[in-house]
């Protein structure tokens, strides 16, 4: 009978591992186009930009990107690697925007903090201190000598 018991013990233990191995948090990090930071559908092959999660709407085919419990509290329900925190503490961004040459977070902390640690201005981008407080460190190319002054130093219009 102390056989029988510890047998029926074991089974009781690993059908408790079983279960808590089957029920344990899925990883949906990936990287979308871009080298922006994603979340992984339940397919495992497809991979949508953060900002597309509680968006309302469906980008996933199992409606995964928007289910209660991942949307109920945007954005404290959401998984750390989809959020990026302002220096404002009271702000937020998608983890995807970071990063992007915008001013999203308003204070350009999200192109210019360290906790963003974005690289230089990339090719399509002219590094300047804009004048406009839509770009923080850069302006897209697209807006040199095109008769506005875009940057401090006028540098878009005459060197660009």
């Amino acid at each position: 009978s102390a056989t029988v018991l510890l047998i029926l013990v074991a089974a009781v233990a690993l059908a408790g591992a079983l279960g808590l191995l089957l029920h344990a948090p899925v990883n949906r990090f990936c990287t979308a186009s871009s080298n922006r930071t994603g979340f992984l559908c339940d397919d495992r092959e497809t991979c949508i930009p953060a900002s597309q999660v509680c968006d309302s709407a469906h980008n996933c085919r199992n409606r995964e990107d928007e289910q209660e419990e991942l949307c109920g509290d945007v954005p404290h329900s959401l998984p750390g690697y989809l959020v990026f925190r302002c220096s404002n503490a009271a702000y937020w961004v998608y983890a995807d925007r970071r990063c992007n040459g915008m001013n999203d977070c308003g204070d350009c902390s999200d192109e210019m903090g360290s906790l963003a640690a974005c690289p230089p201005c990339g090719s399509e981008w002219w590094s300047c201190s804009p004048v406009l407080y839509e770009y923080c460190s850069c302006i897209p190319r697209r807006l040199c000598r095109d008769g506005i002054q875009h940057c401090l130093s006028w540098s878009d219009e005459y060197l660009c």
